[in-house]
């Protein structure tokens, strides 16, 4: 079966290969010539082929193989699964307003939202689903497919059996009313003690634009308004205009923010600010990291182009393609890119070339070598590809393994799980709870040793120095007694390690009973007075010279 679907795939490999090519009569001839061969070839597997070939199943193949020679962007949603562009354009969707995870041979709900139909009828974090209306939830069921059974049209009922970890009736049964789910894409905004505003953005949707522009016009009535931090950290995208309209709460109306141009170089489409602006001369940071993308950098990219706004934290992703969506057959569609966008300075901050592929099929990003110069309006040098380099670099603090496998492997996820089914009364208002010695100490005993692995780097380094030293010829009597004496050093101890750690461990639980006690304007404040970037930002607009500085035109030499 596996070889059949393949094998489709191959003939629409040669289909998109012709079709990339310039429309010229051969190329039509070519790609009427390859549709012909594979509608031949379709017909023959369904006809003739020994087994029953499911039809829907290989043509999804085999589109997908075809997509994804091109870029990770172009995808086709057919018409059972519409729910996923209308969440993307529309900021909402119809369901059950949770997220869920496989695990092994388990699905469980991570993350019921705040206010969720899921969360009101009392799943919580962790649950595992046992049936869904019956129908048993099995280890081999995809996860789409448990996904496409929990949402469904707002007002009507799902069945939902669950275990429950951690609790002594773990055998549950929920009525869940489905209702439609909104995305929030302003989580929390406010003026900050030092008299700084900010906005967390956490996508651009249909809602965006006007709950920022509500958000900046409550906020310009603080006294003595410092300037506004805009956090589009993690912020992936979304719609282009939406970004081009809070874009407009900055810069004069009629200001280029974006352009974008496809295939035919001549179809130049300009976006431009359409309102007059609200905070025209307030001091202004963008933050951005490596999930700054698409939508988000237009925003970031703008302000720094037009030397608006500095922009603080971490390089952004570098997102510059402009994707379209089209009716397809029986009430699909596809969401296509059709272009690339280039925000004021003339740039693309385009950081792969899907066009260009190594010879295992893998895409790498443009280096830094390779890419161009480009001018600010007041003439500051930015450069090209690979997303948007900050004006004042901030950056995070790397992950060790024995961080990396308490998140990866679940341990304070299952913690926070049997914390919350033990304290269900609450923890507290959010501007109380801290995690405490007691509740760390409480962790620490939760993790089992024996299945708690990860790599200890300085043991590892010692056995390929040993190694090394033995195939060298080094191993002397001498050289032997020193490195017994640095394993004795060097042995990692677990307990040792979670307490030299404990600052790092402590924010990781303090995320997860959050998650499960607080809304999600809460959980973004309260992570605030400990955010090093949000920090760099603040000193920034507390001090002029240096924010003017750093927009300034560069000194002529």
């Amino acid at each position: 079966m596996k070889k059949i679907l393949l094998s489709l795939a191959a003939v629409a490999l040669l289909i998109i290969s012709a079709t990339a090519a310039s429309p010229t009569r051969s190329n039509k001839s070519e790609v009427a010539r390859n549709m012909h061969i594979f509608n031949a070839l379709f017909k023959e597997i369904q006809t003739q082929y020994v087994d029953t070939i499911d039809a829907t199943e290989s043509m999804r193949t085999a589109i997908d193989a075809m997509l994804g020679t091109i870029d990770p962007y172009t995808e086709y949603y057919p018409a059972d699964e519409q729910d996923q562009l209308l969440q993307i354009s529309s900021g909402q969707f119809s369901g059950v307003g949770s997220t869920i995870q496989r695990r092994g041979r388990e699905v469980l709900f991570t993350e019921p939202q705040w206010g969720s139909p899921a969360r009101e009828a009392g799943i919580r974090h962790g649950d595992r689903i046992l049936r869904i209306d019956g129908d048993t939830v099995g280890p081999d069921m995809d996860i789409s497919d448990v996904s496409k059974r929990l949402r469904g049209q707002a007002g009507t009922h799902v069945i939902v059996d669950v275990r429950r970890p951690y609790s002594k009736d773990s055998l549950l049964t929920f009525d869940i009313t489905r209702g439609v789910i909104k995305v929030n894409p302003v989580p929390y905004y406010g003026v900050l003690p030092d008299s700084v505003a900010y906005i967390r953005v956490t996508t651009f949707n249909e809602k965006t634009a006007s709950q920022v522009r509500d958000a900046v016009a409550e906020m310009l009535r603080a006294p003595g308004l410092r300037g506004l931090v805009l956090d589009l950290r993690g912020n992936g995208g979304g719609l282009l205009e939406s970004a081009v309209q809070v874009a407009g709460n900055f810069v004069d109306k009629g200001t280029e923010i974006v352009n974008t141009r496809g295939r035919d170089e001549n179809a130049r489409k300009v976006f431009k600010t359409t309102q007059a602006p609200q905070a025209r001369d307030l001091p202004l940071v963008v933050l951005t990291d490596g999930g700054t993308a698409s939508a988000s950098e237009i925003v970031a990219g703008a302000m720094q182009d037009l030397d608006r706004g500095v922009v603080v934290g971490e390089r952004s992703y570098g997102k510059g393609l402009v994707q379209t969506t089209r009716p397809m057959p029986y009430g699909g569609y596809v969401k296509i890119t059709t272009g690339r966008y280039y925000i004021p300075s003339g740039r693309l901050v385009q950081a792969i070339d899907y066009s260009h592929r190594n010879p295992d099929g893998t895409v790498a990003r443009i280096p830094d070598s390779l890419t161009n110069v480009y001018h600010t309006r007041a003439g500051r040098e930015v450069r090209d590809g690979g997303g948007i380099t900050p004006d004042i670099k901030v950056e995070s603090k790397p992950m060790n393994r024995l961080i990396y496998n308490i998140i990866a492997d679940n341990w304070a996820f299952d913690y926070a799980t049997r914390y919350a089914s033990q304290h269900p009364e609450g923890i507290g208002s959010p501007d109380d709870f801290e995690v405490t010695d007691s509740i760390f100490n409480d962790f620490k005993a939760f993790i089992d040793p024996a299945r708690f692995s990860y790599d200890k780097v300085c043991e590892t380094g010692l056995k390929y120095l040993r190694e090394a030293a033995e195939r060298e010829g080094y191993m002397t009597d001498s050289v032997k007694t020193q490195f017994a004496a640095l394993e004795t050093l060097l042995r990692h101890d677990l307990n040792h390690d979670l307490d030299h750690h404990s600052a790092d461990i402590r924010d990781i639980i303090d995320d997860e009973l959050s998650s499960r006690y607080f809304s999600d304007a809460d959980i973004v404040r309260r992570t605030l007075p400990g955010d090093s970037t949000l920090a760099r930002a603040r000193r920034l607009l507390h001090d002029p010279a240096e924010y003017r500085s750093l927009l300034a035109a560069p000194a002529r030499k």
